[in-house]
C-alpha cells in the first residue's frame, strides 16, 4: 500500500479540536503523522492541498442504492462511485430494496458487494420489521451479527406503536440506533407536497407538517420508555426541531439529521410542477429552513445526510402528482451546504465537518470521523473556492433526478481517500 502525503491544507478535525494548516502523512492505510514541513517518503504520492480543507472522511448515514432488486436505477458500485465523487468515504444504505434487507443474508450481501466495489465503505441498515410491513419484528440480532449498523423501516413509519415499542425494547441490547421516517400516513394521505399556500394555489393535495411532527413526538416518547437510541431522519419542519430540542433537554437519547434540499429549497420550487422537487418529506417553507439552520447551529440537529434516492428518468418525467418521491444528492451535497451554511455564516468549517463526519460516526458507533494519528485513513480534501456548475448528466450515479442541476456553485471534493487508498481525484 502506497504512502500518501497531503501537503499544506487546512486540517479540520473536530474530534481533536484541530483547525490549522498542516501536512498529513498516510502510511499502511492509517494516519501516520501530522505537522508542517513533512517530507514525502520515497515512492509516496503527494497531494497538494493548498487552499483546501482536509477533513476526516465524510459520512452519509442515509442513502438508497436500490440493490438488490432495481439495479437498473442504482447499484452498490454505481452508488459508491457517486459517494467518493461527492467526498463521502462511508455511506449507510437503507433497507427498502427488493427483497428488503431484513435478514442476515441480505446484510451479508450488501457488505460483500461493497467490498467487491472497493470504493466507499457501504454499511447496511437493517429493517425494523419483516419486509418493512410493520407487522412482525425482524431478526435484529442476526442482522447486527452480520454487520448492520442501525435499524429503520425508512420509506414508511412503523404505524403500530405497540410493535415499535417492543422492537425498541428488544433492539436496545445491541446498542444500534433506530432511525425514524417520521410520517403519519393517515395524516399525509394522498399528499404530494407541503400543505400550504403553494399547494392550494397549484391545486395539489398537501402533506401537513403535523404528519411529521406527531410521529417525531411519538417515537421520542417510545424511545424514552424503552431506553433505545433514536435518530430522526430528514427532519423538515420547525415543529420537529422544537420537539427534538425539548427531548434533548430532557435527556432523551435522540439525534437528528437534515438534508441539503431541506436547507436550500422551499415549496415555492414546486410551482413549475417539476418532479425533481418532489421528495419525502416534502419541501417546506422559508420559516422551516430558518428553524432547521438554527437547529444545526445550536446542536439540536446533529448530522447532515443526503437521502440520496435515485429514480429512473422515465419515472420522474410524468405529472407531478404521479411521480415517485425522492432526489439524488451524493454528488451535490458539499457545494450546497457550503452555500447554505458556510457562506451565510450559519456554521464554521469545524461545525460543518462535525455534522458530516464526527457526529454521524458517533450516532452509528463507528470508529471513524477523526484524523488522529493511528486512525484509519479515511480523508476528504475539499476545495471550498472551486467554482463549477452542477451537471447531473455527468454524475457517477446512474440517476439524474437532482434538484440542483444547473446551479452555479463553489466548493467540491477534489480527493477522496478510503482506508489509505485514493478512490477519487477530480480530473
Amino acid at each position: 500500500m502506497e504512502s500518501i502525503l497531503i501537503k499544506g491544507g487546512r486540517v479540520v478535525d473536530p474530534a481533536n479540536g484541530v483547525d490549522t494548516e498542516s501536512d498529513v502523512l498516510i502510511e499502511a492505510g492509517r494516519i501516520a503523522r501530522l505537522g508542517r514541513g513533512l517530507d514525502a517518503p520515497s515512492g509516496s504520492r503527494t497531494i497538494d492541498a493548498a487552499g483546501c480543507v482536509v477533513a476526516p472522511g465524510l459520512i452519509d448515514m442515509h442513502v438508497h442504492f436500490r440493490e438488490p432488486g432495481s439495479e437498473h436505477v442504482e447499484t452498490i458500485p454505481s452508488g459508491s462511485r457517486a459517494a467518493v465523487a461527492g467526498g463521502f468515504t462511508t455511506v449507510c444504505a437503507m433497507p427498502n430494496t427488493d427483497p428488503c434487507v431484513d435478514n442476515e443474508g441480505a446484510v451479508t450481501f450488501v457488505i460483500r458487494r461493497s467490498k467487491a466495489a472497493a470504493l466507499a465503505h457501504v454499511l447496511p441498515i437493517g429493517a425494523i420489521t419483516v419486509g418493512r410491513q410493520g407487522e412482525q419484528m425482524a431478526e435484529m440480532g442476526q442482522m447486527v451479527r452480520a454487520g448492520a449498523v442501525a435499524f429503520s423501516d425508512d420509506g414508511s413509519s412503523v404505524a403500530d406503536s405497540g410493535l415499535l415499542r417492543r422492537c425498541m425494547t428488544y433492539g436496545k441490547i445491541f446498542g444500534k440506533p433506530f432511525i425514524s421516517h417520521a410520517e403519519d400516513k393517515s395524516l399525509a394521505g394522498t399528499g404530494v407536497m407541503h400543505a400550504g399556500k403553494v399547494s392550494a394555489w397549484l391545486g395539489l393535495p398537501g402533506i401537513a407538517a403535523a404528519a411529521e411532527e406527531v410521529i417525531v413526538e411519538r417515537d421520542i416518547r417510545l424511545a424514552s420508555m424503552s431506553g433505545a437510541k433514536l435518530h430522526i431522519a430528514h427532519t423538515s419542519t420547525a415543529g420537529s426541531v422544537e420537539i427534538i430540542r425539548r427531548a434533548k433537554a430532557a435527556g432523551v437519547a435522540v439525534t437528528a439529521e437534515v438534508t441539503p434540499h431541506h436547507l436550500a429549497l422551499t415549496d415555492e420550487c414546486c410551482r413549475g410542477f417539476d418532479s425533481k422537487f418532489k421528495m419525502s418529506p416534502p419541501l417546506r417553507t422559508a420559516a422551516d429552513i430558518a428553524a432547521l439552520k438554527q437547529g444545526l447551529k445550536d446542536g439540536t440537529i446533529d448530522c447532515i445526510a443526503s437521502d440520496h434516492a435515485p429514480h429512473e428518468q422515465e419515472e420522474k418525467e410524468v405529472e407531478f402528482a404521479f411521480a415517485p418521491f425522492g432526489v439524488i444528492g451524493l454528488e451535490s451535497t458539499v457545494p450546497v451546504v457550503i452555500r447554505e451554511l458556510i457562506d451565510t455564516g450559519v456554521l464554521t468549517w469545524p461545525e460543518l465537518i462535525a455534522a458530516m463526519s464526527l457526529k454521524p460516526a458517533r450516532v452509528l458507533g463507528l470508529d471513524r470521523g477523526t484524523l488522529a494519528v493511528g486512525a484509519v485513513a479515511d480523508v476528504t480534501v475539499i476545495d471550498p473556492g472551486l467554482a463549477w456548475t452542477i451537471d447531473a448528466a455527468r454524475f457517477e450515479s446512474k440517476s439524474r433526478n437532482c434538484p440542483f442541476d444547473g446551479w452555479q456553485v463553489r466548493g467540491r471534493a477534489v480527493a477522496t481517500i478510503v482506508a489509505g487508498q485514493v478512490k477519487y481525484r477530480l480530473g
